[in-house]
């Protein structure tokens, strides 16, 4: 499974012979909890458990809702309102379902951004990282059609402009949103086609988070140093590992237990704090909200989406060059989706050689900034599209693409990185100091 030297499982017992002769799904498992980790790994690394224990609680109490949800326009909105109140434990399990994908974008953000500032993307763990960005972008577009589902105003308004999106692309948008909606307009089509989407794609994120768990384990994990586990000898990898079981499986299900109880906290006493009031009232095509805001985690890129207007020079530029075919409306929609595509081409934009920003002081700033502009730009997509937000939004925007596009590439050759331990181990031992059993007993 993984390059590193470590005991593959061997079966003993003659059903264990036979299963695995077989189906060797017991050795797969018994080599996934005993693969051995970079035993430095600090506590940004639990995150992962609490993006599995997310998609499998959205999958489960989503099957649940599934059971007393009818996806008409007629009675959409009546059927949540009947799990809400009629359903044994329904508001409950309503209330898990829409906080559980807070947690879940939470969760991946925090993953990502850890990613970004460890160099998670960088060789041998490119595809990881493309894989991951594939599981977000399912993600984004599961979160999407689930929050149509209650067919409330802001499901139905945020439905209309998110597609709307698509018409503007030249040639062929508007057949690709009649194809989207299922006709003209948002509608009955259009929440069928959004349901059963929402219904399948969980399982398609499964299966992609299986790849990637499995692209991982074939290159190792990365680790805060940046430095590779050496492979020279098993007993070399030893001193850079710990197997997963018991000790970082233990640690991670602490941590989870921690991050429940805010959850739990959050569903118990204030599970509509991320929502939007307007989404309890019933849709209406004939009554527009005054202000039309996403959930929270698409916040970011709806800012992007909405920085780039008429009145800016590179819109105006870009559509004069293409004699009109970009406007500023398709501009916007190609530089939402571009602030996704730079994230995914970190692995070739950073140009350093050292994988951890833990050793590269110029690099370091540049990333927190990154990360408040993160910030930034949630809270500007939360707000109208006037003065000034909408020219803070536009230097929000141009610092996350001059992040990806420039800093990324000039650092790797004008920044003096600091010296990076030469093992795991060694560094392990800075911080928590050398093993009892490594020292020499005395006379």
């Amino acid at each position: 499974m993984s390059g590193i030297p470590h005991d593959h499982y061997e079966p003993k017992t003659n059903g264990e012979k036979w299963l695995n002769s077989r189906l060797p799904i017991v050795g797969l498992l018994y080599d996934t909890l005993m693969i051995p980790t970079p035993k430095n790994l600090n506590w940004w690394w639990i995150w992962g458990i609490v993006l599995a224990f997310c998609l499998a609680l959205q999958i489960i109490t989503g099957i649940v809702l599934v059971m007393h949800y009818t996806p008409h326009v007629d009675l959409a909105f009546a059927s949540i309102e009947h799990i809400m109140r009629n359903v044994n434990g329904g508001h409950f399990i309503r209330y898990l379902h829409m906080n559980g994908a807070s947690l879940f974008f939470v969760a991946v953000y925090i993953h990502m951004f850890r990613g970004l500032y460890y160099g998670s993307y960088k060789a041998p763990r490119e595809i990881t990282w493309i894989i991951g960005m594939l599981i977000y972008l399912m993600m984004m577009g599961t979160a999407f059609m689930g929050y149509v589902l209650p067919w409330g105003q802001m499901s139905f308004w945020g439905a209309t402009v998110i597609t709307g999106l698509f018409g503007a692309i030249p040639f062929v948008g508007d057949a690709l949103q009649t194809w989207l909606l299922g006709g003209p307009a948002v509608d009955n089509a259009t929440l069928n086609r959004f349901f059963s989407l929402h219904y399948l794609l969980p399982f398609i994120i499964a299966a992609l988070v299986v790849v990637h768990i499995w692209a991982f384990h074939t290159t190792g994990n990365n680790n805060p140093t940046g430095v590779e586990v050496r492979r020279g000898s098993k007993a070399e990898a030893e001193k850079d590992t710990l197997p997963f079981w018991p000790y970082f499986v233990i640690k991670d299900l602490f941590a989870l237990a921690v991050i429940l109880v805010v959850f739990w906290a959050v569903v118990g006493f204030m599970p509509n704090y991320l929502g939007h009031p307007d989404n309890y009232i019933e849709a209406n095509p004939l009554v527009t909200p005054a202000h039309i805001v996403p959930e929270w985690y698409f916040l970011p890129f709806y800012a992007i989406l909405r920085a780039f207007t008429g009145e800016v020079w590179v819109v105006q530029f870009a559509s004069f060059i293409t004699g009109g075919i970009i406007d500023a409306k398709f501009f916007g929609v190609l530089a939402m989706f571009g602030a996704i595509l730079a994230m995914a081409l970190a692995p070739w934009l950073d140009t350093s050689n050292v994988r951890s920003g833990k050793y590269r002081p110029m690099f370091k700033w540049w990333f927190y900034l990154l990360v408040i502009d993160f910030f930034a730009l949630m809270w500007l997509g939360a707000m109208p599209a006037e003065e000034p937000y909408a020219t803070f939004s536009l230097i929000a925007s141009a610092y996350w693409f001059a992040y990806f596009f420039v800093i990324l590439p000039i650092l790797g050759v004008i920044e003096k990185p600091l010296a990076e331990p030469e093992t795991i181990e060694e560094d392990f031992n800075a911080h928590y100091g050398k093993a009892d059993a490594d020292a020499t007993p005395a006379e």
